[in-house]
């Protein structure tokens, strides 16, 4: 049996040139030895110079191409903790944190609506009334 004859597809081409055409622009050393006179015929243009590397084969790439290998997986089920509060264990935990919380509250002295007042009067600016004549 004859062994397929390897060529690059189209876009195998294009990425090709594209990357060596984009290494050729940052001046890159080229791979193969190109007279002015050719360069001038390609107009400097480096995705020609690109191009003509790669028909010449002096490109070193090599592409890996990934082929389907027909076998199927069976992907392991995740196994999820039952974690269901009753409702007497929910009640007695949010018990708890109201009692975190006001046990804090007495620590920080909360303000009492008085206290406030009294800072919001200080605080304000006089007002200063202009009559008109």
């Amino acid at each position: 049996m004859a062994e397929p004859k390897r060529e690059f597809t189209k876009y195998e081409r294009a990425r090709i040139i594209g990357a060596r055409g984009l290494q050729v622009s940052m001046d890159a050393p080229l791979l193969l030895k190109i007279s002015k006179e050719d360069l001038n015929g390609v107009n400097f243009d480096p995705l020609r110079i690109a191009e003509k590397e790669l028909d010449s084969g002096v490109l070193p790439i090599t592409v890996n191409r990934p082929m389907p290998r027909r076998k199927e997986e069976d992907i392991a089920k995740v196994k999820l903790e039952d974690k269901t509060l009753s409702d007497e264990e929910k009640a007695k935990a949010e018990a708890e944190e109201e009692k975190e919380i006001q046990e804090s509250g007495e620590i920080m002295e909360m303000a009492t609506s008085s206290e406030e007042e009294v800072e919001e009067r200080a605080s304000a600016k006089p007002v200063i009334s202009e009559e008109l004549s």
